[in-house]
């Protein structure tokens, strides 16, 4: 392949489809190891929601690295990662320990790759419009996440080995996005080396209203929108036609349509409409779940996944857009490990939902999750119309 011939920031964007496809790839796989392992409930979102607890200090640590030392020289050992992280999940099999080393490592991966690649990716489209690098990212990240557990669900339910094959594509798949990405140029970023300027430029982006009540009251609902539609909603009916495929096919529905909604999006320009109709999204697909419990009407999963899948979306490039503006360019990978960190909080909520679920109902639950939305959006919004320089 030439590769000369692809576009720089599309050869970036392909690395970030991958290892989102590798980091969500086992989201299809939560009955898998319930059937074939007898596993619990508990123990295997633990497993889903462990990713997080390598990925977000690979972020805050990685990140400033290449800030400093340039994006290519992280992400090679990255993408080598991916492919590591994969191949344990492969023996990990029914062994709980072995697959959490695998969500551990794939977290570290994903972490280490996530905001240097988004940063990469932004500084590879300057001679777009203001939000370019932002919304390329974003849609490479979406449509990686969504795409590996629908593979994963489909291959896992109707071929041999369940344990196994799912994950035999990501793997092949990086060995092309390897060839493709691992000599992708960088842009010419004049990168400070005044360690203690940047940090305070960075601190200082963090302090200021947009960032500190805006981005961090909405970011956990990226992930936490998300992984609620299609590991929590779903346990409120039974699902009894070929409930792996259809686990995998909800996580690539709501996530595909995160991708669906980005250029309405860019439409809307402004990052605090963006987010504002993010959360009115979210608060719909709460809503919807709430009916799918009370009436236990299967087909509801569908509207409350594409629902949750639309914040989801929505929420995470307004973020992106958000942090875009405040951050100086040679701190952008530094600031967007910040926001990726609190935006993977939200891979806890499944996990924090199970344990809720045994003292609360189903439809106390989406009460719940609405009411904080409801109390929290008018801080937001109020905190990203007043924007504050995060430079001087």
């Amino acid at each position: 392949m030439a590769t000369s011939r692809v576009p720089a920031w599309l050869r970036v964007a392909v690395a970030l489809f991958a290892v989102g496809w590798g980091a969500n790839q086992f989201a299809a796989m939560l009955l898998v190891y319930r059937e074939e392992s007898g596993a619990s409930t508990e123990a295997v979102t633990a497993l889903f929601g462990a990713y997080a607890l390598g990925l977000i200090p690979a972020l805050l640590v990685v990140a400033p690295i290449s800030d400093r030392i340039g994006r290519r020289k992280v992400m090679r050992p990255v993408l080598v990662l991916s492919v590591v992280a994969t191949v344990v999940l492969i023996v990990g099999g029914d062994h709980q320990a072995v697959l959490l080393l695998g969500r551990l490592a794939a977290g570290v991966a994903s972490g280490a790759a996530f905001a240097p690649g988004t940063a990469w990716v932004k500084e590879l489209s300057a001679d777009g419009p203001p939000g370019t690098g932002a919304r390329r990212a974003t849609l490479a990240l979406s449509a990686g996440f969504g795409s590996g557990p629908l593979v994963a669900g489909v291959v896992a339910q109707w071929l041999p080995a369940p344990t196994v094959l799912p994950y035999v594509p990501h793997l092949v798949l990086m060995a092309f996005v390897i060839a493709v990405a691992w000599n992708a140029p960088e842009a010419s970023v004049v990168r400070s080396h005044d360690e203690a300027r940047r940090r305070s430029q960075v601190w200082r982006a963090m302090r200021s209203r947009p960032f500190a009540l805006g981005i961090t009251l909405t970011a956990p609902w990226v992930f936490g929108a998300a992984s609620t539609a299609f590991a929590t909603v779903p346990t409120f009916v039974e699902i009894g036609l070929a409930p792996v495929a259809v686990t995998g096919a909800l996580c690539g529905l709501t996530l595909w349509t995160g991708v669906a909604v980005q250029p309405l999006g860019r439409r809307i320009g402004d990052p605090r409409l963006v987010i504002g109709a993010g959360l009115a999204a979210a608060v719909a697909g709460l809503a919807t779940g709430l009916l799918l419990a009370s009436t236990e009407q299967a087909w509801l999963v569908l509207p409350t996944a594409m629902l949750l899948g639309t914040a989801y979306g929505l929420i995470l490039v307004g973020g992106l857009t958000t942090v875009e503006g405040l951050a100086d360019a040679s701190d952008l990978g530094a600031l967007n490990a910040v926001f990726y960190s609190l935006t993977y909080v939200g891979f806890g909520a499944p996990l924090l939902s199970t344990l809720a679920l045994r003292h609360l109902s189903p439809e106390e639950l989406m009460l719940v999750g609405i009411a904080v939305i409801v109390v929290s959006a008018p801080v937001v919004l109020a905190a990203l119309d007043r924007r504050e320089p995060a430079r001087r």
